[in-house]
């Protein structure tokens, strides 16, 4: 919607074609000879050395699955094992020109990338470079179990059982791993060599490597990012919003001049046939060739060719082509690696889905067996060199097999001396003010910043001289928000934010209102409508070191981005045992007015996700004590924000609220009222209510209500919540949420575990209706009412004199809505 891009209409009626140029297939021609001048013979028969590496090793966990033991070692593992037997000419060709400035992306089958792009790094470094990143890795932990063992005298070599041993002891699920053995076989890393996260949800990965790619645009990092997905991928809708994504024309349209240009990430399928058992080309999918759909998302083709992937000078080529692409601002780029696995899916597979023709064919031309013959007829090395390269292999993986799967060597985590060793890892619970010291790049001043002055403006208390301040005059929950963020954008040059109409709109109800003037494109731009990447890529843009606030418009949306949100921003932290930070608060409006589909608050869900915060603030005081802890933290933030109350001015607070910033504690609860009759327990614009259903009580019945606001769901402190119903003995709890399945009722069974002998009734839950959202004309049959919460008190807390009910609370009622799903 940027007023510089004209949408002229003579043009977008013009008649014409759209034509598309040839995507080269499986082109790579070149012979060994002719390959000479770009390598030496050592460089050749080292890509065969990491291509036999890679072979054993899968080969090793496959005979450990299948038959409990290894060359004479007998041992079991019970976790996952997508191998990827057949596929180590694609990975360290791809692997072979990359550098630890270059972050790699995997998916469920990636322990051959894990290692090819580790043993690339190790060819690099010198010899002092690894020792450091040995020694500082984990304080050493890992090498120091390593050194025990090893006979090593080089450096290189003693870095290679460094990297073999981190990765199987994290899939052997040990604490010498090089996450604790928390992320296991689909999750492993190594940050020190780039070789980000592994994931077991199939494409999870292209989002979130998007993500790393923005990082290194944004804040002018080397190299580039390889996404690592498989052909049964592209079935799914978060990679094609990612390839998107990474393809906006933005990039090149409206972004200034030192960040103009494409992504620097390369989609690089490794095209095996198969998603599980589902063949991809010619059942499943509807390209023909992968590489086809290249031409389907920006001019450029993505840049698309289809790569020979049992041939590693061939990927080699084409990392080559396309790594310089990217470095020069064309990306994004995607390779079609045609390989295949010899493998199953998993070690359970019974190969059902494929002929045995199909198998020995492809057996026939085994890259480990035909580059050997290739380089052994032009006199690269002589045959006997590769055998004593497979004795070589095969002795160091049977002493790394052997290490790892010694409890007293490679012991696992020990639940039973330190059962909490998890619950630390939830939350990192840091604070961190920016995340790098550069000056953050902005357009004026703050104080010429249109948004700033206004907000600067407003009347941050309820009453001016005994009077009650102007409404539009009045701070309010929409500029609590957009103050803190402000200031965090003169404060933090990493951070960025995006979502759907962020920028010249201000967002859908205005939070960036004004902040364009101030703010560059590269900072504050607008997404596509792409719930999935938005969330995905904020997730990778956060674990590569930058914070990010990102936006839903709708809580609608959270099943648009639900594997995102559940899957992937909750986890990292505890996965990577504490290695990765997750700083990205992801702000999400609730609905009103607007029906079914647009109005409903799904609190609850994300509440119910361990390593999520979950706040959800109802006044002006409290949005900005939340969103200034959620910005200094390195946590992720679910910011639930309702349309209801954007508006709201403080009325709680005599003093209002304070210019300066401040921080509330994600877990603390807000008592808005003080009582001793009954306590009020509210979620959301439920406060406003609540406050009315009190001044009834008080004024009608005698009856004084405390009314706390919860605020934070996830973290939720309950020493005021206790405290105050041990005192009345009584409590009612409301919000928006449909009553069913509401967050209200998790902490009302808490308070009557907590507080069973203070209680003189249950706790007693009130939403909106178990139904679908109706119209807004239907409001007040559908969410609480101040009547509801004093119908409840009267039918089942305690009888209100007078009062005429509303609404049916009767148990015969309650059962009959449960029998009815309603």
């Amino acid at each position: 919607m940027p007023k510089s891009l004209f949408v002229d209409p003579k043009k977008m009626r013009a008649p014409g074609k759209i034509t598309f140029q040839d995507i080269p297939v499986n082109a790579y021609k070149k012979t060994l000879i002719q390959e000479k001048k770009n390598f030496s013979n050592d460089d050749l028969v080292r890509v065969y050395r990491d291509m036999s590496v890679l072979r054993e090793f899968e080969s090793m966990l496959n005979a450990i699955k299948t038959q409990g033991t290894y060359n004479g070692i007998d041992t079991t593992y019970p976790g996952p094992a997508h191998l990827s037997i057949g596929q180590e000419a694609s990975a360290v060709g791809q692997a072979y020109l990359l550098d630890r400035n270059d972050f790699i992306f995997g998916s469920h089958r990636s322990h051959g990338e894990i290692l090819a792009k580790s043993l690339s790094c190790i060819e690099k470094l010198s010899d002092s470079e690894l020792m450091k990143v040995m020694e500082d890795f984990l304080g050493g932990k890992t090498l120091r179990a390593v050194e025990k063992m090893s006979k090593s005298t080089s450096v290189k070599e003693l870095a290679i059982e460094f990297i073999l041993y981190g990765t199987l002891s994290e899939i052997f699920a040990r604490d010498n791993g090089f996450h604790k053995g928390l992320g296991g076989s689909m999750h492993a890393f190594f940050l020190p060599f780039g070789v980000y996260p592994n994931n077991a949800i199939v494409g999870g990965s292209a989002a979130i490597a998007t993500g790393a790619a923005l990082y290194k645009k944004c804040n002018k990092k080397d190299g580039i990012v390889i996404c690592n997905i498989g052909d049964g991928a592209l079935g799914c809708g978060p990679v094609w919003e990612s390839f998107n994504f990474a393809a906006m024309d933005q990039f090149k349209t409206l972004w200034e001049s030192d960040k103009n240009g494409g992504m620097p990430i390369l989609f690089n399928v490794f095209d095996n046939s198969y998603g599980m058992g589902g063949q991809t080309r010619g059942e499943t999918m509807a390209y023909d060739m992968l590489a086809r759909i290249g031409a389907g998302i920006s001019p450029t083709q993505l840049h698309t060719e289809r790569v020979d992937g049992f041939n590693p000078l061939a990927v080699i080529d084409a990392i080559r082509r396309k790594k310089a692409l990217l470095e020069k601002g064309e990306g994004p780029v995607l390779l079609d690696v045609v390989t295949y696995r010899f493998s199953g899916h998993s070690t359970s597979d019974q190969n059902a889905y494929r002929s045995k023709e199909e198998l020995e064919a492809w057996s026939e031309i085994d890259p480990c067996t035909t580059y050997r013959e290739a380089l052994v007829h032009a006199n690269i090395a002589q045959d006997d060199r590769f055998d004593e390269i497979w004795n070589e292999t095969r002795e160091r993986m049977t002493t790394i097999c052997k290490w790892a799967s010694d409890p007293e060597i490679s012991p696992y985590l020990d639940f039973k001396k330190d059962f909490y060793t998890v619950e630390r890892l939830m939350y990192s619970n840091e604070k961190v003010a920016k995340f790098d010291d550069r000056a953050p790049e902005v357009l004026v001043p703050k104080t010429e910043c249109v948004s700033y002055n206004k907000i600067k403006e407003k009347v941050r208390t309820p009453y001016v001289d005994g009077k009650p301040t102007p409404k539009l005059k009045l701070f309010n929950i929409r500029d609590a928000i957009s103050e803190v963020i402000l200031d965090k954008y003169y404060e933090d040059p990493t951070l960025i934010s995006y979502g759907e109409d962020v920028r010249d709109w201000g967002g859908a109800f205005a939070i960036y209102r004004g902040f364009s003037d101030a703010i560059p494109y590269s900072r504050l731009f607008n997404s596509p409508i792409s719930e999935a990447a938005i969330v995905g890529s904020a997730v990778g843009y956060g674990l590569c070191g930058g914070r990010a606030i990102v936006e839903l418009m709708y809580a609608d949306f959270i099943g648009r981005a639900g594997d995102e949100i559940f899957n992937q921003l909750s986890k990292w932290q505890a996965m990577s045992a504490g290695i990765l930070k997750m700083p990205v608060v992801l702000r999400i409006s609730v609905g009103s007015k607007y029906g079914a589909q647009h109005s409903q608050d799904w609190v609850a869900l994300c509440a119910h996700i361990p390593g999520l915060k979950v706040c959800f603030p109802a006044t002006p005081y409290e949005a900005k004590g939340l969103m200034t802890t959620a910005l200094n933290g390195t946590d992720p933030v679910v910011f639930f924000e309702s349309q209801r109350i954007y508006d709201m001015g403080e009325q709680f607070r005599e003093d209002g609220v304070p210019a300066e910033p401040y921080e509330i504690t994600i877990g603390d609860t807000n008592v808005v009222k003080q009582g001793s009759d009954i306590t009020i327990l509210t979620i959301g614009a439920t406060l406003y209510k609540a406050v009315e259903a009190a001044k009834i009580l008080e004024e009608k019945h005698g009856l004084s209500a405390e009314i706390i606001n919860l605020h934070s769901l996830v973290p939720l402190d309950y020493a005021k919540i206790v405290e105050s119903v041990k005192k009345t003995g009584k409590v009612v709890l409301a919000s928006d949420a449909c009553a069913r399945g509401s967050f209200l009722n998790d902490i009302a069974r808490n308070i009557s575990e907590l507080c069973f002998d203070y209680l003189d009734a249950p706790p007693v839950v009130v939403g909106a209706q178990n139904w679908i959202t109706p119209p807004f004309e239907f409001d007040e049959f559908f969410f609480p009412q101040p009547a509801w919460i004093l119908d409840a008190i009267n039918e089942k807390i305690l009888p209100l004199k007078g009062h005429i009910p509303s609404i049916n609370y009767t148990p015969v009622e309650q059962m009959r809505r449960a029998k009815m799903g309603v």
